[in-house]
């Protein structure tokens, strides 16, 4: 695993910095717009984080309009590298304790990915965990089951690298199931409960994947082949 610098930490700071003063004025100009009741306080406090967060989002999709995170492997101690640790930064900092917190529901859930830069079709839903959600597309009418991970990127020691995960129309993604960079899983496609779904796997259509690492199943036979 690789470590993040100081000076990246800093230039998170300084992003950090400008979100909480959005925050901060629009609480103020709140506060003084509100009439003095018991709710003056609560909404104060709710219009902030509402504030931050937007901020931070759009502080977040800028720096990687400027500095763009690419597939494949990330050198270290490279300008791809300091893309990659800022963006870790806002996802560890802010976005899980959101994502992971279950506090969102579904419908809300997929449009704060949707403003992280995930791309879902018509009537797609998650309930379960986008990593890197600009790296991730998903057709219409598809569902990700709670507590599933996509994971479009790989930590392997010091190895660093993401890759797109492509899921298709009409596709059930079961519970806990895990999805790993590079998967392709066309139209119609069904991953079972708990499957993990290993690195660069293409699942065609209407196919059944099942297991740990998920094989396709046959209906005439008793176990996944």
């Amino acid at each position: 695993m690789r470590s993040i610098t100081g000076r990246q930490i800093f230039i998170f700071n300084l992003l950090m910095a400008a979100c909480l003063l959005v925050g901060l004025s629009g609480a103020r100009l709140s506060f003084a717009a509100l009439p003095a009741n018991e709710f003056r306080a609560m909404t104060v406090v709710l219009t902030a984080l509402l504030l931050v967060y937007s901020a931070a989002i759009l502080a977040y999709r800028l720096w990687l309009v400027f500095r763009p995170l690419p597939t494949g492997e990330i050198e270290e101690n490279s300008a791809s590298e300091t893309t990659y640790h800022i963006h870790l930064l806002f996802f560890l900092m802010l976005f899980f304790p959101i994502t992971r917190s279950g506090f969102l529901p579904v419908p809300l859930l997929r449009v704060f990915y949707q403003a992280l830069g995930a791309r879902f079709g018509v009537n797609s839903y998650t309930s379960g965990i986008i990593y890197d959600p600009m790296f991730v597309t998903i057709g219409a009418h598809s569902v990700l089951g709670q507590g599933s991970l996509i994971v479009p990127h790989a930590v392997e020691g010091k190895r660093l690298s993401h890759a797109r995960i492509t899921i298709g129309n009409n596709v059930t993604i079961g519970g806990n199931a895990v999805v790993l960079q590079g998967c392709v899983i066309e139209d119609d496609a069904q991953i079972g409960i708990g499957a993990v779904v290993a690195k660069n796997t293409h699942i065609k259509r209407g196919e059944i994947w099942l297991g740990i690492p998920a094989k396709r199943y046959l209906p005439s036979s008793v176990t996944p082949v």
